[in-house]
């Protein structure tokens, strides 16, 4: 390994760890903190109703998503993977900073809530951007024979980003008082990612633009109008690509958020146990995605696949039993299993969807194959499961809902043709 090699490795995994820190810090205030400070007139009426908006809310950037990759893989295509994630990490950074500054609905009435939607999309469009070029940038330098490996650093942002969420949530919840939480200690996280943000900007400036993009720039091999060429010539892959994330990207909500606000709710968990149990599946899903990236690498990237999403819909049940418990202990031994479960479907994902575009469209196919993937799954997966809950008053209910999507995402795998892993990125 060079030491361009561990640049590369280091800039996508600090990049992608600030800017989903940045974003699940909002998914943890939505499930603690947002229904009342933001949504109050309906807290007051209806608190199960303002928690379905505040998890609306968080939903509502997934549908931008698609616009930020959109965005981003057009400019990524023609002008370099790494110009694009500079840009995702500054516009992801200054949303987050001023949901912090932002004054609650007691104080400016309607505008606080639409103004907190605004920043959210603005969040959304940032990570709609961010992950292609942070996947491509790691999987296209990659030596070969190591692209699963290659391709996890990028992947283990997202429970790094939630690790470190976690723990500043918990700290605050440990040493604040309810009531100095809820009136201003909430706001902390949001506006230290300013420090985190310079950290990440001046770390991926150290980045070179990647092999395969620059091989392609020198052979003009580049399109007039990549995005018309993908959406005419690979739809199908695009699509495919969605559906394999899609159950990744929902049952990693509940890990996130869902399991935060459902555990204090509904079962009678202390808020901290429910931080310490949330950070217990984050350890566990970074473990578990670096492992089975490097696992692709030796056994296929779709086998690594298949195992794990039909180990995720056999857990999906029992998973929900355990948490019902109410016993601390079965409530970390749910999530943690689940959070291991999540990494031989997340860690060699960068470096499956690299090899199933070309290189002139790879950037576009890769972000928005993710970006409507995130849709069909995160976006409203805490919200779907709220109205579930709430509807049947049972958390089977969400386990059936868990089952569903996970074998949608396992007909997207067997979808995937044979004879792609380690194909020429080249070309």
């Amino acid at each position: 390994m060079t030491a361009e090699h561990k640049r590369v490795l280091a800039g996508s995994m600090v990049g992608t760890t600030i800017e989903w820190f940045d974003f699940f810090i909002y998914a943890q205030a939505a499930g603690l903190i947002f229904a009342a400070q933001f949504f109050d007139p309906v807290s007051n009426a209806n608190p199960s109703l303002a928690q379905i908006i505040s998890w609306a809310s968080l939903g509502i950037s997934f549908l931008f998503r698609p616009l930020g990759a959109v965005l981003a893989g057009h400019l990524g295509d023609r002008m370099g993977r790494k110009p694009v994630l500079v840009i995702t990490l500054l516009g992801m950074g200054a949303a987050t900073m001023l949901m912090g500054l932002l004054p609650t609905y007691h104080a400016i009435g309607i505008a606080a809530p639409i103004l907190l939607v605004l920043l959210r999309i603005l969040q959304g469009m940032s990570a709609g951007g961010e992950w292609g070029g942070a996947a491509l940038l790691t999987v296209e330098h990659a030596p070969h024979g190591r692209r699963g490996f290659f391709g996890a650093f990028p992947q283990i942002g997202v429970p790094t980003g939630m690790a470190l969420a976690t723990i500043f949530m918990l700290i605050l919840s440990s040493i604040l008082t309810t009531e100095e939480f809820l009136a201003w200690g909430w706001r902390i996280p949001f506006l230290s990612s300013v420090v985190l943000i310079i950290v990440g900007y001046f770390i991926r400036r150290t980045v070179e633009e990647s092999p395969a993009f620059e091989e392609m720039q020198e052979l003009k091999k580049d399109s007039s109008a990549p995005l018309a060429v993908l959406f005419k010539n690979h739809w199908a892959t695009v699509l495919k690509c969605a559906l394999i994330f899609a159950a990744n990207n929902a049952i990693g909500y509940f890990v996130i958020a869902y399991f935060i606000s459902y555990g204090t709710k509904y079962i009678g968990y202390e808020r901290t146990d429910a931080l310490a149990v949330a950070l217990a599946g984050a350890a566990a899903w970074l473990v578990s995605t670096l492992y089975f990236g490097k696992l692709s690498d030796r056994v296929g990237r779709k086998r690594t696949f298949l195992i794990g999403y039909i180990f995720l819909a056999i857990w999906s049940v029992p998973m929900w039993l355990l948490v019902d418990t109410g016993n601390v202990a079965m409530f970390y031994l749910a999530v943690i299993v689940v959070g291991f479960l999540l990494g031989p479907t997340y860690g060699p994902m960068c470096a499956l969807f690299a090899e199933m575009f070309p290189v002139k469209v790879r950037l576009s196919g890769v972000s928005i194959g993710y970006a409507i993937g995130s849709i069909i799954g995160g976006a409203f997966a805490p919200m779907l499961a709220e109205i579930l809950y709430t509807t049947y008053n049972t958390s089977m209910a969400i386990a059936a809902y868990c089952v569903v999507i996970t074998i949608i995402s396992l007909i997207g795998v067997l979808l995937v043709p044979k004879g792609i892993q380690d194909k020429d990125l080249h070309v």
